[in-house]
């Protein structure tokens, strides 16, 4: 009797990242492009305006960064620390065989990737934060400046831009490991993020995805402290 070939296990769409995280990633990216551009900008003329967009931009990612950390606890499955932060030796051993040509079944982000959103969170929160507390030693300073004294506003200045060029070197880094396994692994982790859908074999469990009034409430939450700083 003839042996037929074994066939292709059947794969389905399936769902996996939320609107709210999507959003958060592709804003985020916007914002980091706003800010970088409007300081390069205050060095000519409207030197004023700009430096005023660049708070209002920091303002802004400030508010992104309260939703993602809270999004991370109490958020969809994919989106929570707990379920895609693994042991460092996890990550390295998944970046040892990158060149590995294999399907891409991962239900989330993988454990390298895990831990380059983790650092990315960490080096953003830091900016922003340092940020709120910066001085331009002109007529523009962040939100919080006016409750550290100057020799700590001007310490926090000089790490807000030091900390963005090393987020700089961490957003190249990222961008290239995308194409690496692009190339190298033939996954593109790039249209999960846009579409929040990823094929999948069809006995794969669907992870939770937060419902409506839990992504409003932390929205709320988010968006109400960054604007409460903001007053200050």
């Amino acid at each position: 009797m003839a042996l037929r070939p074994a066939t292709r296990s059947i794969t389905l769409p399936m769902r996996i990242w939320d609107g709210s995280t999507r959003f958060f990633h592709w804003s985020l990216l916007a914002l980091v492009a706003v800010s970088y551009s409007s300081i390069l900008l205050a060095n000519g003329p409207n030197a004023l305006l700009w430096m005023r967009v660049h708070v209002a931009s920091g303002e802004t990612m400030l508010g992104m960064l309260i939703f993602r950390i809270i999004w991370g606890v109490v958020g969809s499955d994919t989106s929570r620390f707990s379920s895609f932060l693994k042991s460092p030796i996890s990550g390295l051993w998944h970046l040892a065989h990158i060149a590995r040509r294999e399907p891409d079944l991962a239900i989330g982000h993988n454990p390298a990737g895990g831990w380059m959103v983790v650092i990315m969170l960490g080096l953003l929160t830091v900016q922003d934060v340092t940020g709120l507390f910066a001085n331009d030693d002109g007529s523009t300073e962040g939100p919080l400046a006016k409750f550290a004294s100057r020799a700590l506003s001007d310490t926090l200045s000089r790490m807000h831009g030091t900390v963005f060029r090393v987020l700089i070197g961490a957003i190249v880094l990222h961008v290239c490991a995308i194409a690496a396994y692009a190339v190298l692994k033939r996954q593109n982790l790039v249209r999960p993020m846009i579409t929040g859908k990823k094929r999948l074999p069809a006995a794969t469990k669907a992870p939770r995805i937060g419902g409506p009034l839990r992504t409003f409430v932390v929205w709320l939450v988010a968006a109400g402290t960054a604007v409460l700083v903001s007053w200050l």
